[in-house]
């Protein structure tokens, strides 16, 4: 392992505090920076070393993770007080790991030109980013992509390249766009077996053996069962602002979304009821009060 390769992460968020622990833990010299004080000080007494701004974490590294909530939070990071744009850093790689529009990272790439910017979301929760457990969709130019493959490896259990920059993006929408579906068909499939009578924990566990289980099934499903929907670290809220972009670009490409249309009204309800904090599988909620099976303060 080479741990002289000098790292940062921007954004120490619940997914960005995970890559940074993981890259950490992999022996890696990583430099962070965050809006969030607490989130820096985590972040330091972990081993990390923390800055002021995203263009100090550039002049410490050769390699920048982003990871970050909304356009505004990157637009800050590219061009405002302390941004990279005033990094100076030639050779620099900026791995942006974001579920964004696509438009919003192509230009971050524009005013970035003396940068090499990659389009890279990752598929997971952050507890597996803590354990290199992630699915990284690497998109930009290929020859960058080989030079940072190490990154992908340690944040990883696998990566792959999947074309010019922004398919990373359109990946991590037809994933996300399959989790919430499947979210929404486990708490369905569990409801209706609570309404016939059956227990639940053993449907979970023989569907979860048979040709009908889905990953989301087995892990939102084993949620579900229990009722732990409290401080959950994918919640509600990055579903739903996910879902929102999501259905924007399937209307740009003309794609019908029918499931997902459904799902998204869903977890809109959710959020009008204020579970934003909550993990996503909490969809089953809303379900569980329409079926009488749960009091609609509970």
């Amino acid at each position: 392992m080479d741990t002289e390769r000098r790292i940062g992460v921007i954004g120490l968020g619940n997914m960005g505090g995970a890559l940074a622990a993981s890259l950490l833990q992999a022996g890696h010299p990583t430099w962070g920076f965050d809006i969030d004080g607490t989130r820096l000080e985590r972040f330091e007494a972990e081993g990390g070393r923390r800055t002021s701004s995203p263009a100090d974490v550039a002049a410490s590294c050769d390699t920048v993770i982003t990871s970050l909530p909304s356009v505004q939070a990157l637009e800050e990071v590219v061009v405002g007080n302390g941004g990279l744009l005033t990094a100076g850093r030639s050779g620099l790689v900026v791995i942006e790991t974001s579920t964004l529009p696509i438009d919003a990272k192509e230009a971050a790439r524009e005013k970035l030109r003396s940068i090499s910017v990659l389009d890279c979301p990752v598929s997971g929760t952050a507890a597996q980013a803590r354990v290199g457990d992630l699915v990284v969709f690497a998109s930009g130019d290929r020859t960058v992509v080989d030079r940072v493959a190490w990154v992908f490896g340690t944040i990883g259990r696998s990566w792959h390249y999947v074309g010019e920059f922004g398919v990373g993006s359109k990946m991590k929408y037809i994933a996300n766009l399959l989790i919430a579906v499947h979210n929404l068909a486990a708490a369905e499939a569990l409801v209706l077996a609570r309404k016939a009578g059956l227990d639940p924990k053993m449907v979970h566990a023989v569907i979860s053996d048979s040709a009908a289980t889905s990953r989301m099934f087995e892990v939102s499903g084993r949620i579900i069962v229990d009722g732990t929907y409290e401080d959950g670290e994918a919640k509600v809220e990055i579903l739903h602002k996910d879902l929102q972009i999501i259905r924007s670009f399937a209307t740009q490409v003309r794609a019908p979304t029918p499931l997902m249309a459904v799902t998204a009204e869903l977890y809109t309800s959710a959020m009008a009821l204020g579970m934003s904090s909550m993990e996503d599988a909490a969809v089953a909620v809303l379900l569980e009060r329409l079926a009488g099976l749960r009091d609609h303060d509970g």
